[in-house]
């Protein structure tokens, strides 16, 4: 099957081909067909399956099949949980309609806000937002949403887990009835259910995977270890196999941030990424990342989310996720477009429950592979994990890091005592699962996202 063969344009499958795909992946081959004929569409994908080129291909198109005179407005309405996705998704909307007339814009907190109105008062057809920064300007009166003829919800998961719902809902109250609606998740919970209800109009459901299934082209394994010799062990393997492009997953701005100067001082380079760091520090790291000029990523489950690299070799759970679904997230940076991947989990005797809970989601067993030298301690006991951190990243209780992931409850609802960050009133940009009880909260500490 090739792109031309689903009703795209000549100008879009040139884009396309320039880009090196030729064939599309399960999720093009469904989604696009679909959202040419006008239909609402429900698509559960988990990351590196293609989904941003899987409704921005059919967006595209049917904008230009349907042109209008007069005076342009915003046509197209993308929302998304981070900016990196932003920046992502925006990316490849213009990568994608470079032969094409139309102009799209990013949008999204942690910059100044001035740049965007000037940008609106232009011409913009697409236009890709973050929820808060787009009730910022929604507010201001400095975007006009009442022409909108597609809005596209990606990873809506993620945007219920950070407390965008009543954003969400706000924004919907402002767009027009008769519109084509298209919402992407990981997972389908009761909530993004309920949502999908409440949004969607006789939906198509595309499924690519078993819900919350790993990749069957990551070969997963744990290395047991203990809970100090963490960051050693990790040393130890980037060093001896001579990893590149490690993207290593701490629960705790803190940690991330400890851990990426540990490993710099050990001669391995590698920078930290969350929602802490300035927008322009973001960019920079995963830039030098995608390049390999950086040999290591550090990131919280949050800012990891815009990450796109099309062949990333290693994923290294550094420390396990609270939240089992979060490991299917984690690894599934690598093993994209059908290139094999590594997932590597340093697990110390404090996360043998969360490693329990994670192989029984993924219905399988993970391999342990026992390193030489960093076998662990039978003397040392089980501590409890408290509020999102071990003692892994640098030999001392870290506490939550603001805004980062609480413990959830065996309901699943995050635990209260979380304390966003509210930095004096600048877009925190990285409140995490749990540390958010509410919307309200979460915008006056990370609206920015």
């Amino acid at each position: 099957m090739s792109f031309a063969s689903l009703g795209l344009s000549e100008e879009i499958v040139r884009a396309v081909t320039e880009r090196g795909y030729t064939e599309p992946t399960p999720i093009q081959a469904q989604a696009i067909p679909v959202i040419l004929k006008g239909g609402d569409l429900l698509g559960g994908a988990q990351t590196g399956t293609g989904k941003t080129a899987g409704f921005t291909l059919p967006l595209l198109q049917r904008l230009m099949a349907r042109p209008v005179a007069g005076k342009a407005h915003i046509r197209a309405l993308v929302l998304t949980p981070t900016r990196e996705l932003a920046a992502q998704v925006e990316e490849s909307v213009r990568e994608y309609g470079k032969y094409l007339p139309l102009k799209s814009m990013m949008m999204f907190g942690g910059v100044n806000i001035n740049p965007q109105i000037k940008q609106l008062h232009g011409r913009v057809d697409i236009l890709v937002a973050t929820p808060g920064r787009l009730l910022d300007h929604l507010q201001q009166k400095t975007v006009d949403l009442s022409h909108v003829e597609i809005l596209v919800l990606d990873e809506a998961d993620r945007m219920l887990d950070m407390g965008f719902i009543r954003d969400i809902k706000r924004v919907l109250a402002v767009l027009p009835k008769q519109r084509q609606n298209l919402l992407f998740s990981a997972t389908f919970s009761d909530e993004i259910k309920l949502l999908a209800d409440g949004l969607l109009n006789n939906p198509a459901l595309i499924e690519v995977a078993r819900r919350n299934a790993a990749n069957e082209l990551i070969e997963q394994r744990v290395y047991p270890v203990d809970r100090e010799r963490k960051r050693e062990l990790l040393t130890h393997l980037i060093k001896e196999h001579n990893w590149f492009q490690v993207l290593v997953f701490t629960r705790t701005k803190h940690g991330a941030n400890r851990l990426a100067e540990q490993l710099d001082k050990s001669g391995i380079p590698a920078m930290a990424i969350h929602g802490n760091k300035s927008q322009a520090a973001r960019t920079r790291a995963l830039a030098e990342f995608k390049t390999a000029k950086l040999q290591v990523l550090v990131a919280t489950d949050i800012a990891a989310r815009g990450i796109d690299i099309s062949e990333l070799p290693h994923v290294v759970n550094f420390e396990l996720p609270n939240v089992p679904e979060d490991y299917v997230h984690r690894i599934g940076r690598t093993g994209r477009a059908g290139s094999n991947g590594e997932a590597s989990s340093l697990v110390c005797i404090d996360e043998k429950k969360l490693l329990h809970d994670i192989e029984r989601l993924i219905k399988r067993e993970i391999p342990v592979v026992q390193v030489p030298g960093f076998e662990p301690d039978p003397s040392i006991k089980a501590e409890p994990i408290l509020n999102g951190s071990n003692r892994g990243a640098g030999g001392r209780g870290q506490g939550q890091g603001r805004g980062q992931s609480a413990p959830r409850s065996a309901g699943g609802q995050p635990r209260t005592g979380g304390t966003p960050r509210t930095g004096g009133g600048k877009p925190a940009g990285g409140a995490g699962r749990g540390g958010v009880p509410s919307s309200a909260q979460h915008r006056s500490g990370g609206r920015g996202r």
